[in-house]
């Protein structure tokens, strides 16, 4: 086995293609890729999501999950939460990761969980406006429609497909003691809402006008970032018991930034981050422990996802660059209504990375050299929603055989809404 291995990595290096210039480009295509994503999607979204899903595991009463989003829960209300979560959460693929790792260990059903995974991307307001804007207002309600639909089918299957599995677990939790709140439910609320704030408005993008509420919104995002901060702040300090003139150094830190770089946000967040780390790291109990929790989530999370963007990008390059697969194969083998065409768009959507909005350019680029309306839809119903880089995180969670359950029940309805819109749409 050992001979065999050695010899395969000699052969590798010895054909390795390195002076080809689409090779070449495939190296340089991953790096640009791991290069903009670490710039663009490390720093605002996923570590805002780590400390959310630290504080779900510490902060977040485990029963309550339970109740709410468990095996044993009202199924309306679990499916329903969830199904419309991305209404709120303006993530990637990538970013909601972390937030479904964090509900699923507090006690999550399978169901609920997938179905929040799915929509936390799929579900983006912003990103559904910016659909029937520049794809038309039918392809936006489709989206909408089939995202919200999609999210709560996909995780009724999972929860029947592992019924036996989602049984044990409910009983595992019947019998566990319900401790009680250990602080009021609307200071919970406060405390997540802040972080939120924080993650929602530091990544709200640029609209397409520069009037209307998105641009609004869009123009007050720091100043929205800020005020989130700031309640945060203050909740550590009143509710748990952080050390004041350490989260006021923090603060003082990150504004006198701000005002030496006012061009350039991400200095002063970076100091804020860097701060309320530092603080957590050194108080004693739950800040600790959030702390810990947090880093413990990065840890698991992160390695994957940089290496799937790594692969992701030397596959398929960026938008308008090319890796190792050829552009033109994919936009040939998407045009009109047929299952294959349908089935492609699907399959690549899934393995594609989009960060939040950028699958709409890509896709009037696509529409553009010849792509079918259905094939269209059904790559914005697989391709937010899942990604190489996301695969290997949810198959660290959920396991081999429930990620794969999981993904081809993506693929597969996308594929089947895709040749019904075609359908529709003529």
């Amino acid at each position: 086995m050992k001979l065999a291995l050695i010899a395969a990595v000699f052969l590798a290096l010895f054909y390795v293609p390195i002076g080809t210039g689409r090779f070449d480009n495939a190296l340089l295509e991953a790096f640009h890729l791991a290069k903009w994503y670490a710039r663009e999607h490390v720093l605002l979204c996923l570590i805002p999501a780590f400390f959310i899903a630290g504080a779900i595991s510490v902060f977040v009463n485990q029963v309550s999950v339970m109740r709410y989003l468990g095996a044993k829960a009202n199924k309306v209300l679990a499916y329903g939460v969830a199904s419309v979560s991305g209404s709120v959460l303006a993530v990637c693929s990538c970013t909601v990761l972390p937030l479904f790792a964090g509900i699923y260990r507090m006690g999550a059903g399978l169901g609920p969980a997938t179905a929040f995974l799915y929509s936390g991307p799929a579900i983006n307001v912003l990103a559904i406006v910016l659909t029937a804007r520049v794809l038309g207002v039918q392809m936006g309600i489709a989206r909408a429609i089939g995202a919200v639909l999609f999210s709560i089918i996909i995780g009724v299957l999972m929860h029947v497909i592992f019924r036996k599995e989602e049984k044990e677990k409910a009983a595992a939790q019947a019998s566990m003691p319900d401790p009680g709140p250990d602080r009021p439910l609307w200071q919970t609320a406060l405390y997540f809402t802040s972080m939120v704030g924080i993650l929602v408005f530091a990544n709200w993008g640029r609209p397409a006008g520069d009037e209307g509420v998105w641009a609004a919104i869009f123009n007050f995002k720091w100043i929205g970032t800020t005020i989130s901060a700031a309640s945060l702040g203050l909740m550590l300090i009143l509710w748990f018991g952080v050390t004041w003139w350490k989260v006021a150094l923090t603060a003082a830190a990150a504004a006198i930034l701000a005002f030496i770089f006012p061009e350039q946000p991400m200095i002063p967040f970076a100091a804020a981050v860097i701060g309320i780390s530092l603080t957590a790291g050194s108080e004693k109990g739950e800040p600790s422990d959030w702390l810990s929790a947090s880093w413990g989530f990065a840890k698991q999370i992160l390695p994957l996802l940089l290496f799937g963007v790594l692969i992701a990008g030397a596959l398929l390059g960026r938008v308008d660059r090319e890796g190792l697969i050829p552009s033109e194969w994919i936009s040939s083998a998407v045009g009109g209504n047929s299952l294959r065409a349908n089935f492609f768009a699907s399959f690549a959507g899934a393995l594609m990375y989009f960060a939040t909005l950028t699958e709409v350019p890509i896709l009037q680029g696509l529409i553009g050299s010849g792509m079918g309306k259905g094939p269209a839809l059904a790559l914005l119903l697989a391709g937010p929603a899942l990604s190489l880089p996301n695969m290997l995180v949810i198959r660290s969670v959920l396991g081999t055989k429930k990620t794969l359950v999981f993904v081809t029940l993506v693929v597969l309805m996308a594929t089947i809404s895709g040749i019904l819109f075609g359908w529709i749409a003529g």
